[in-house]
């Protein structure tokens, strides 16, 4: 037999029925969160026209994704996150709703990476996207949907590093950077390049105070005191406007009572280039990938000829479960309810019984053969049910 048949394709994986069942388990808290927050469950094809995915500033994804053809010769790809999706869908299905609409999904997404432990070219996510509001409380809603999804997966040690794609903006808008320049400095910090970004900058002419106030993005990491030290770097009303944006953020965190989770990261820049306001990344100790992402993005929508303010986030589900992992909680339980053994002849009596405890919610396996009661009692204790009923 050739080996390849019994594998799974480069950057996919299998859920074995423990994970599968600890996997949906927590996407089930998560989307409880979603529909006590008011937010309605939406689902969307798990193709899409390459051109809908590419849309705007999307466009520099096209070589991450899995394409395909249809018949008619167009361009097909596999979704590669779900806020492009839901753009186009309420774009073209619930334009005419009333705002601002709320929105969650939970799902599997494709796109093409260099797989290593947290990172897979097919993966799981949950999420919300807030559309029709540019109000500072729909961020500080997402911020802490975010926060209480990760507690509820029973995740203690993490933080959420907030910024704004706005301040690095102005800043180098300060200094009057060319496009090009600013690109490259952008994907230099998104990469943790920061050789690269400091060099960049030395190459630029540029005096002393201004290159040494550009090469201090990457460094405005901390607590709210690292606001007031950014204001006084800050020459432009962008950025300060980026900066006053935080505060306010901030002080609704605090009243929702989550804002000891929240540190400030002036240099956060996402790998999607929609971003236009506050965006953020969740992190757990001992882990160097994020377990959360999202901000506002209040342009994608025009492109889809439906001007409109939106902002939201996703969870990844696996990066949770490796998360969840590493921090050693209590461990789930996979254990089942009650298996039913009989012995000849009982059948009948067995189908009522399991169909009773069924109906009271129980979760029951009826054995499909008679069995001895010491047979039954193995099939229990190997199928994993904490209880048995043998009926003789």
């Amino acid at each position: 037999m050739n080996n390849q048949i019994l594998e799974t394709p480069y950057g996919t994986h299998d859920f074995l029925p423990r994970q599968a069942a600890e996997k949906r388990a927590i996407e089930q808290k998560i989307l409880e969160i979603f529909k006590k927050h008011g937010y309605e469950e939406v689902v969307t094809p798990t193709i899409e026209y390459l051109e809908t995915l590419t849309m705007g500033s999307s466009r520099t994804i096209e070589s991450n994704l899995f394409k395909m053809f249809d018949r008619s010769n167009r361009t097909l790809a596999l979704r590669h996150e779900m806020t492009t999706p839901i753009a186009r869908l309420v774009s073209n299905r619930l334009k005419n709703s009333p705002m601002p609409l709320k929105l969650s999904y939970s799902t599997n997404v494709f796109r093409y990476e260099q797989t290593i432990t947290g990172r897979q070219c097919e993966f799981h996510q949950a999420g919300v996207e807030l559309l029709g509001s540019s109000s500072i409380c729909a961020d500080a809603e997402i911020i802490f949907l975010a926060i209480e999804c990760l507690k509820a997966a029973d995740l203690n040690d993490f933080e959420l590093c907030l910024g704004q794609a706005e301040f690095a903006s102005g800043m180098m808008e300060q200094n009057n950077l060319n496009e090009e320049t600013k690109n490259f400095l952008k994907t230099a910090i998104e990469s943790h390049d920061i050789v690269a970004f400091e060099n960049k900058i030395d190459e630029l002419n540029l005096s002393k105070t201004a290159a040494d106030s550009l090469k201090q993005i990457p460094y405005l990491h901390g607590g709210i005191e690292i606001l007031e030290k950014a204001h006084s770097m800050v020459l432009n009303a962008r950025s300060r406007r980026a900066l006053d944006n935080l505060s306010e953020i901030y002080r609704l965190l605090e009243v929702y009572g989550v804002a000891e989770k929240i540190v400030f990261d002036l240099g956060l820049i996402r790998n999607f280039g929609y971003y236009t306001g506050m965006l953020f990344e969740a992190y757990s100790s001992g882990l160097g990938y994020s377990l959360a992402g999202g901000g506002r993005y209040d342009h994608m929508l025009k492109d889809f000829g439906l001007a409109c303010p939106a902002t939201g986030f996703a969870l990844g589900i696996e990066r949770i479960l490796l998360a969840k992992e590493n921090q050693k909680p209590e461990k789930f339980s996979s254990k089942r309810d009650i298996y039913i053994g009989y012995e000849l002849n009982k059948l009948n009596d067995a189908i009522k019984t399991a169909q009773k405890l069924r109906n009271e919610g129980k979760t029951v396996e009826l054995s499909l053969s008679a069995q001895s009661k010491d047979e039954a009692e193995k099939s229990q204790i190997e199928k994993n049910y904490s209880e048995l009923i043998y009926i003789e």
